[in-house]
C-alpha cells in the first residue's frame, strides 16, 4: 500500500512548488536507488519549470515596463501636438495687437478705427479659443448656481427674486464640460 507525501521546494528567488511522492508503506517495498532517482528527477523538472516561469514573468514586467515608457513618451508629444496648434492659432491675434498697436502711434490714428480693430482682435480670440472648447459660463437672467458662479457681493432689487445674479463683474469660463474660472457675480438678496 503506498502512502503519499508531499515535498515542498523553494528556489532561490522564494517560490515554491510541491511535489507528490509515492512511498510504499512497508520498508520491503521501498527501493531506495529508484526511489531517490524519480524524486530528483522530479526535483530538475520542477525547478526547471519554475525558471521558465520566472524568465517569462521577467519579461512580461520588461514588456510592461517598454509599454508604460512609449504611452508616457506618447502622451508628451500630442500634448506638445496640441500646444503648438493652439499657439499657431493665436499668432493671427498677435500680429492683429501688433498692426493696432501701430495705428495708434500714428499721427493719423482715430479712435473709432482703432475701436473696430480691438472688436475684430476679441472676435478673433473668442473664435480661437471656442475653436479649442472654450466655452462662456451665461449669466444673463439666471440664478446663482455655486457650481458656475462665485458670489462676490449682494444687493437688494425688488423686482428680482432671491438668488438671481444682479450683475457679472467677471466672466466665468467653461473648458470641455469642465470650470475652470466660475463667474465672479453680485446675487439679489432682498431679505
Amino acid at each position: 500500500m503506498a502512502e503519499e507525501k508531499k515535498i515542498v521546494v523553494e528556489n532561490e528567488d522564494g517560490d515554491s512548488a510541491e511535489l507528490n511522492s509515492n512511498l510504499a508503506s512497508s520498508p520491503e517495498e521501498i527501493k531506495p536507488e529508484n526511489n531517490d532517482l524519480n524524486l530528483l528527477g522530479e526535483l530538475e523538472k520542477v525547478k526547471a519549470e519554475l525558471a521558465n516561469k520566472n524568465d517569462r514573468l521577467l519579461r512580461l514586467q520588461a514588456d510592461f515596463d517598454n509599454f508604460r515608457k512609449r504611452a508616457a513618451k506618447e502622451k508628451v508629444e500630442l500634448a506638445a501636438v496640441i500646444e503648438q496648434s493652439f499657439l499657431t492659432d493665436l499668432l493671427p491675434l498677435l500680429d492683429n495687437l501688433a498692426r493696432a498697436s501701430s495705428a495708434a502711434e500714428g499721427e493719423n490714428s482715430d479712435v473709432e478705427t482703432l475701436r473696430k480693430g480691438i472688436e475684430m482682435i476679441k472676435n478673433e480670440t473668442v473664435a480661437a479659443l471656442t475653436k479649442h472648447g472654450l466655452e462662456t459660463i451665461d449669466t444673463k437672467d439666471k440664478m446663482f448656481d455655486p457650481n458656475f458662479h462665485q458670489a462676490v457681493g449682494a444687493v437688494q432689487d425688488e423686482t428680482k427674486e432671491d438668488g438671481a445674479i444682479a450683475a457679472e463683474f467677471q466672466r466665468g469660463y467653461i473648458a470641455r464640460g469642465k470650470v475652470i474660472r466660475p463667474s465672479m457675480v453680485q446675487v439679489v438678496n432682498n431679505s
